[in-house]
């Protein structure tokens, strides 16, 4: 690859996630982690705001615009196969958002890109979540961006049910089977609930505040999961 080149993927890259080490970089690059200091800096000569430091990360400052994002054939047909792969998994109004979204990238691709995705032959039958599990689905994960308190009807893998109120904190699929990552009020602790264990939920108007040892990042250090 030429440097102009890498030059132009490190800042689509970089554009394209909160934070991005060079170790990242240079993996998905295929260099040295030293090129991609020096790339960096050879990007920050010439006056694209590039902020962060070598070890920590990199982020793209405001006010630089970049052309629009161009995909290649390979690139489109992969994104028509991921989105078909995950609609089977998601709530309705994911589901949606998705179909929308993959419709306006097609919409700007070149003509023989755009037939080429569109004509994968890549499906996933709705074999998934049921409705009513998807209904149920779409509750909770607008109750977490909500940041609202919800009062759950659960059964467990052993008949017993119980009433809990819960602080909801993410959603997990794990193939087969949604997961609610929540804190619970009762147990003064975390829990993962199954959805589709759910007997009933009710969506509270009360809402919570992030706590310290009480936040998603917190969940995922309890059960020793990477960061998402």
């Amino acid at each position: 690859m030429r440097r102009a080149d890498r030059l132009f993927q490190i800042l689509q890259l970089i554009r394209g996630r909160r934070l991005t080490t060079a170790v990242f970089l240079s993996k998905r690059l295929e260099v040295s982690v030293r090129t991609i200091y020096r790339d960096v800096a050879e990007l920050q000569h010439q006056g694209v705001p590039l902020e962060g430091e070598a070890g920590v990360g990199y982020r793209l400052g405001t006010g630089f615009d970049l052309p629009p994002l161009m995909f290649t054939q390979e690139e489109a047909k992969a994104l028509v196969a991921s989105v078909r792969l995950a609609q089977q998994g998601l709530d309705p109004g994911l589901a949606r958002e998705a179909e929308d979204a993959l419709g306006k990238i097609l919409s700007v691709l070149p003509a023989a890109a755009r037939v080429a995705a569109e004509s994968l032959a890549v499906y996933a039958p709705l074999l998934g979540v049921d409705g009513e599990n998807q209904q149920r689905l779409q509750r909770l994960r607008e109750a977490v961006q909500a940041r609202h308190k919800v009062k759950l009807h659960y059964r467990d893998l052993q008949d017993n049910t119980s009433e809990r109120m819960i602080r909801p904190l993410g959603c997990f699929f794990w193939g087969k089977v949604w997961t609610l990552a929540a804190w619970c009020e009762a147990r003064q602790d975390f829990r993962s609930f199954r959805v589709d264990r759910i007997e009933k939920l009710q969506v509270l108007e009360t809402g919570f505040q992030h706590e310290a040892g009480k936040t998603l990042a917190d969940f995922l250090r309890h059960v020793g999961a990477p960061h998402f």
